[in-house]
C-alpha cells in the first residue's frame, strides 16, 4: 500500500520596490545576507520593504509576513535586526486566498505581537497595484528555481479498482433528497467561507487605509505645528519692532509736549508784557503785538521746520542705510567671487605650476652674478632682494649696500672741510667680500687721514 507524500513548505524572501517585486531569494541566502557574508549594493542606505513567504511545491503562498529591513551605505543589512519571522508566520491571522486557501498574514494592521508592529508594513490591497496579487504572480514565475510537484493523476493498482455494475455504467444515479441537502449545505458553507474571507480582506484593507490616513494626519499636524511656530516667531519680531516704534513715538511726543509747554510759558510771558505796554500806549502795544505774533509764528515755523528736517533726515538715513546695505551685500558677493578667483588662480599656485613645468627663476645682482632662486625662496627674495644678494655674497646687508654704491660710482666718499664730498676717482673693488667701509671707498689721502685719525 503506497503512502501519500507529505506536502513540503519552502521559506523565501521577496523584495518590493516602487515598481513591484524587485528581487527573490531563499531563506538560507537571506540568513547569509544577515550574517554579513554577502551584501546588496543596490539597496545601499535604504529602508527596503520585504515579505517572508512560506510556499508549497506548487508555488502557492501559505503564509506571508510584511516587514522592513535597513541597509547601510555599503549595502550591508542592519546587524541589530532580529525579527522572529517564523513565529510571526505561525501566529498570524487569516488573510486572502492566493490559490491554496486563505493564507496566514502578518502586517502592521494585523500583527500577532504588538511590540513588533512598528517593524511591519501594510500591503496595498487596492484594485491597482495590489501587492498580494504582485506577490502571487511573482511566485508563479519560479525565479527561485524550485522543483514543482507533479500534478498528473497517479495510477492506481488494479486491486484497488472497484467496477460498478453494468446497469449503472451509462445512467447516473438519481439524486436523492439527502444528496441534495448535503450539496446545498456544502454550497452554503463555501459561500459563508468566501463571504467571511471577503469581509476579512475588506477589514484588512480598511485598517491599512486608516493607518495611512493617521500617518498623513500626523504629517499634516507636524507641518501645521512648524508653520504655527514660524508664524509665532514672525509675530514676536513684529511686536518687538512695534514696541520700538511706540517707544520712539512716545519719546518724540514727550519732547513735543515739553516744547509746547515752553512756548506756552513764553507766550504767557509776552502776553503779560503786552498787557503792561497797553497801559502805556496803543501804538507801542500794536508794535509789540505785531512783534510778538511775528516772533511766535517764527518760532513755531522754526520748530515745525526743525521737526520736518529731523523726519527728512531720518528718512534719508533709512534710505541711505538700505542702499548701503545693498551696496555692501553686492560688494561682499563681488569680493567673495574675486577671492574665489584669486584662490583658484593665486600667484603661488601659478609659480608652483611653472616650477613643475621646469621653469627656473634667475636674477642678476652685481657682485653675486646670476642667481637661480628656488621656489621656496621667492617670498624671501621679494621681501628684500638686496639682503638675499648680500647673503649669497657672504656679507651683511649694510656692507653690500655700501659696496653697491661704490661699485656703481667708484669715487672717494670722504668729506672735505667745506662740507663737500671729495669725489676723487678710485679703483673699483669687484667683490663685496673684499670691500672695507672707510678704506675701499676712499682715496689714498683720505685713507691715510683716516688711519691717522684712528691712531690718534
Amino acid at each position: 500500500m503506497s503512502m501519500q507524500k507529505k506536502a513540503q513548505l519552502v521559506e523565501a524572501v521577496v523584495f518590493f520596490s516602487e515598481h513591484g517585486v524587485s528581487k527573490q531569494m531563499l531563506y538560507p541566502e537571506f540568513e547569509a545576507m544577515l550574517d554579513g557574508v554577502v551584501g546588496l549594493p543596490e539597496f545601499a542606505d535604504q529602508q527596503v520593504r520585504l515579505v517572508y513567504v512560506l510556499l508549497n511545491t506548487r508555488l502557492q503562498a501559505r503564509s506571508a509576513v510584511f516587514f522592513y529591513l535597513d541597509f547601510d551605505e555599503n549595502g550591508r543589512a542592519d546587524t541589530g535586526w532580529n525579527l522572529p519571522l517564523r513565529q510571526l508566520a505561525e501566529r498570524a491571522g487569516r488573510g486572502p486566498d492566493l490559490g491554496a486557501g486563505p493564507i496566514r498574514l502578518a502586517c502592521r494592521s494585523q500583527c500577532p505581537v504588538p511590540w513588533q508592529q512598528m517593524h511591519l508594513w501594510d500591503p496595498n490591497l487596492g484594485p491597482e497595484g495590489n501587492d498580494l496579487v504582485l506577490l502571487r504572480d511573482a511566485l508563479k514565475v519560479n525565479s527561485l528555481g524550485l522543483l514543482l510537484e507533479d500534478e498528473a493523476t497517479q495510477a492506481l493498482d488494479a486491486e484497488r479498482l472497484q467496477i460498478a455494475s453494468e446497469d449503472s455504467w451509462y445512467a447516473p444515479p438519481e439524486p436523492t433528497k439527502e444528496m441534495a441537502e448535503q450539496l446545498a449545505e456544502k454550497m452554503e458553507k463555501e459561500h459563508r467561507l468566501k463571504a467571511a474571507q471577503l469581509v476579512r480582506q475588506q477589514r484588512l484593507r480598511l485598517e491599512a487605509i486608516n493607518q495611512q490616513n493617521e500617518e498623513a494626519m500626523a504629517r499634516l499636524r507636524q507641518a501645521a505645528e512648524a508653520s504655527r511656530i514660524a508664524l509665532q516667531e514672525q509675530i514676536h519680531d513684529l511686536q518687538h519692532a512695534l514696541r520700538q516704534e511706540q517707544d520712539l513715538n512716545a519719546g518724540l511726543q514727550a519732547q513735543l509736549a515739553s516744547e509746547v509747554e515752553r512756548y506756552q510759558a513764553s507766550r504767557e510771558e509776552m502776553t503779560q508784557q503786552l498787557r503792561a505796554l497797553e497801559r502805556h500806549g496803543r501804538t507801542e502795544a500794536d508794535i509789540l503785538r505785531t512783534q510778538f505774533e511775528g516772533e511766535v509764528e517764527a518760532r513755531v515755523a522754526a520748530v515745525v521746520a526743525e521737526y520736518r528736517e529731523q523726519i527728512a533726515v531720518r528718512d534719508v538715513e533709512l534710505a541711505c542705510r538700505n542702499q548701503l546695505d545693498m551696496q555692501f551685500q553686492a560688494e561682499i558677493d563681488r569680493l567673495r567671487v574675486e577671492c574665489q578667483a584669486l584662490a583658484d588662480q593665486s600667484g603661488q599656485a601659478m609659480l608652483e605650476r611653472l616650477a613643475e613645468l621646469g621653469v627656473v627663476f634667475v636674477v642678476y645682482h652685481p657682485g653675486a652674478g646670476h642667481l637661480t632662486i628656488p621656489l621656496h625662496d621667492l617670498v624671501r627674495y621679494q621681501d628684500n632682494p638686496e639682503a638675499y644678494a648680500a647673503a649669497k655674497c657672504f656679507v651683511s646687508e649694510t656692507q653690500y649696500r655700501h659696496w653697491l654704491a661704490h661699485y656703481q660710482q667708484p669715487s672717494c666718499e670722504a668729506s672735505l672741510p667745506n662740507g663737500e664730498r671729495c669725489a676723487m676717482p678710485i679703483d673699483r673693488v669687484e667683490a663685496p667680500s673684499r670691500f672695507i667701509i672707510g678704506e675701499s671707498n676712499c682715496c689714498p689721502r683720505h685713507k691715510a687721514g683716516g688711519r691717522l685719525r684712528t691712531a690718534g
